[in-house]
């Protein structure tokens, strides 16, 4: 008997280790860090067509200038297969990543190694090696914030400009061909400061911008409210509508819903603010919840998924993620919480009906955080973290992040 009580021990352990193995290397769930001794930190998040993904920000870890451009592309299961820096001796910052019609990738952004400030737009190859790059502006500041590839194969940026435009700070939208030249530009604004934070280039061939309306001049609630603009396919303005309150409302993310209106998601004070409109504009519902909202998409329910940060008193912030129904009405949420601070910036939905989360974590390994990218089930869950974050699980999963941490690749570096 009591030889078969000694055989049997290391049987079930064997057992026990191989089902949580088939766990986590499934595909659907799972979360990477990439990055060096600074701060890092990705703001922008595409699935690629090889099933892996791409995720671009900026980083202090590695390049040739205090901060650059950073481009990271992964497999399936988010294992680092290259990465690229681009830019030059100074600043520059990246905002937006689109994967382009030829295989390859387009970043835009900001760099203050031309001028004060001026918008950058980089565009690559398949393996992230950079085809050319341009910047936009005046003699005062410019940056890019949101980048679209057009239908016509070129792209659209929309940022901010103090050099251009009627306030100090107005909305810019720049279309260019297929090389990054200049096609034509417009502004949007009143006399103060007013910022542009999304875009999308719409059904009917025009654009749709959200940002922040600041200028009294043209709104009448105290404070800045959320700016809704609309323009046909050469920019110019068809419609433009304001949505809020006494206190500061900012939109973060827009899109184009699938019954042909817009919704957009942002911050109300100290939580997350969700509106749907008719294409026209008219609000049809709003909904708020706790938190701050910064990447918004429409799911294949017809519902919602906003990923942000939300505050938490152990840790400072956690990568914050809400699921909502077609009249935004909270189904679940899901917080994602590293020991420091950790936000999320970016979301898309993967082809499992699961999700992508892309941002930044503040672990105690890094200085001061790393790119940091969360693949969930289609529920949000991330069962990788249930020891990490949630210390009373079992033991099982503990050894499992130990056997499994995945080494980090050195990155090659490129400089434009």
């Amino acid at each position: 008997m009591l030889r078969k009580l000694v055989l049997s021990s290391p049987v079930l352990l064997v057992l026990t280790l191989s089902l949580v193995v088939s766990v986590e290397a499934d595909s659907t769930m799972w979360s990477q860090t990439y990055g060096g001794t600074k701060h890092d930190e990705a703001h922008s998040l595409v699935v690629t067509s090889d099933g892996g993904y791409a995720l671009s920000g900026n980083t202090l870890s590695f390049g040739a200038g205090s901060s650059d451009f950073w481009l990271v592309k992964t497999d399936e299961f988010g294992n680092m297969e290259w990465n690229q820096t681009y830019g030059y001796s100074d600043w520059e910052w990246c905002a937006s990543l689109v994967a382009t019609s030829d295989g390859g990738y387009a970043l835009a952004g900001l760099t203050q190694s031309v001028d004060s400030g001026d918008a950058l737009l980089v565009k690559t190859d398949s393996f992230g090696n950079m085809e050319w790059n341009r910047t936009y502006g005046g003699t005062g500041w410019q940056e890019a914030r949101g980048l679209v590839e057009t239908f016509d194969g070129g792209y659209a940026l929309v940022g901010s400009t103090d050099s251009l435009g009627a306030g100090q700070s107005d909305w810019w939208l720049v279309k260019t061909d297929a090389f990054g030249n200049v096609e034509w530009n417009q502004t949007f604004g009143g006399t103060r400061n007013d910022y542009v934070y999304s875009m999308v280039q719409t059904s009917d061939g025009g654009y749709a911008l959200a940002g922040l309306m600041n200028s009294s001049d043209l709104i009448s609630n105290p404070g800045g409210d959320f700016w809704l603009v609309k323009t046909d396919g050469a920019g110019n303005m068809e419609w433009n509508k304001t949505y809020g309150e006494t206190g500061d409302e900012i939109a973060m993310s827009l899109v184009e819903t699938s019954d042909g209106g817009y919704a957009l998601a942002g911050e109300k004070g100290n939580d997350i603010w969700l509106i749907k409109t008719d294409a026209v504009g008219n609000m049809e519902w709003n909904q708020t919840y706790s938190g701050t909202g910064y990447a918004l998409i429409e799911t294949s329910d017809g519902g919602y998924a906003i990923a942000g940060t939300i505050h938490s008193s152990s840790t400072g912030s956690d990568c914050w993620f809400v699921k909502t129904d077609a009249y935004g009405n909270m189904e679940w949420n899901k917080t994602y919480e590293g020991p420091q601070t950790d936000k999320a910036w970016s979301i898309v939905q993967t082809s499992d009906g699961g999700y992508a989360i892309a941002g930044e974590t503040d672990l105690p390994s890094t200085v001061p955080s790393d790119f940091w990218l969360i693949k969930t089930d289609e529920y949000g869950i991330v069962p990788e973290y249930s020891s990490w974050l949630l210390p009373t699980l079992l033991l099982t999963a503990t050894l499992v992040i130990v056997i499994y941490k995945k080494k980090l690749l050195k990155p090659r570096s490129q400089v434009c």
